[in-house]
């Protein structure tokens, strides 16, 4: 079963993945490692006498564009991106169950084929969700972690997300792209968050890939508290799907040695502000 639509599709949607990567203007290395579940792709890149750094992206989107998204680590870091397993990309077409700890599972397999006893980590939204899995299953492989806008802590269900449909369905009935924007405010709260870049990515999501609408499951409470690496939470103010005020305090309360911050006035798509950019790099960079 594939994760596209079509064959042309999928070709489509890897062209605006080679697309978006070339913008990063830093080379990028493809490797490939094996795990259980199937062969996953992983994109080597940044600073590669920085400090290693495993990076998750979000659901129903890329590598590529989360690499976009969060440009500012490359400076820093030694950075091993990976395709999530089941997602857009070059990893294989296998689709693991959001509600139990496969992506758990999956995320060690990685770490251990890259060769690594444990690695700093960094997970968005969907990828977020997969890297609290992997802090429940496998919390001796995880140094440190970094967890913005994540699923898998306290995923609310909002009328919001079913509000969003709307539009969707009226891309889906009238091709008009103006529909396209307005299901992706919901998450972004301001237009100037949608460039060109995000709404690429939008659109090649709703064109081409069949949409997964599980998140990964909230994590836990017993299984987390083995995790002792140092954590650090940004969850957004205005998040229609993880918002802070449900996010934060779960996460203060389950992860043992956590840092949790908010991000005012934010939706779950965002620009990092500077001040939070300069948080995530200095919270990893502390030895």
């Amino acid at each position: 079963m594939s994760i596209y639509k079509t064959q042309i599709g999928r070709e489509m949607s890897l062209k605006l993945y080679d697309a978006q990567l070339r913008k990063l203007e830093y080379s990028c290395k493809d490797v490939y490692v094996h795990t259980r579940f199937g062969r996953t792709h992983i994109i080597e890149t940044g600073n590669l006498s920085g400090e290693p750094l495993l990076v998750f992206h979000g659901g129903n989107s890329t590598t590529a564009y989360n690499l976009l998204m969060y440009r500012f680590l490359l400076k820093d870091f030694h950075i091993y991106a990976v395709d999530i397993i089941g997602h857009p990309g070059k990893s294989d077409e296998v689709n693991l169950s959001p509600r139990n700890y496969d992506y758990g599972k999956w995320a060690r397999d990685v770490i251990t084929a890259l060769g690594f006893d444990r690695i700093a980590c960094f997970g968005t939204s969907f990828g977020g969700g997969v890297l609290a899995k992997l802090m429940c299953t496998a919390p001796e492989k995880v140094k440190k972690s970094v967890l913005i806008v994540p699923s898998g802590i306290n995923n609310a269900f909002p009328i919001s997300t079913v509000k969003m449909m709307i539009p969707l369905l009226k891309y889906k009935l009238t091709k008009n792209e103006k529909y396209i924007k307005k299901t992706a405010l919901f998450m972004a709260i301001n237009e100037e968050i949608l460039d060109k870049d995000t709404l690429n990515m939008v659109k090649d999501s709703f064109d081409h890939v069949k949409t997964k609408i599980g998140m990964p499951s909230n994590v836990s409470e017993q299984l987390m508290q083995q995790c002792k690496a140092p954590t650090l939470i940004m969850a957004a103010e205005k998040d229609c799907l993880f918002p802070a005020e449900k996010v934060l305090p779960r996460a203060q309360r389950i992860i043992p040695n956590n840092t949790v911050h908010m991000l005012k006035g934010c939706g779950h798509m965002h620009m990092m502000p500077e001040r939070e950019q300069k948080m995530i790099v200095d919270f990893l960079s502390v030895e």
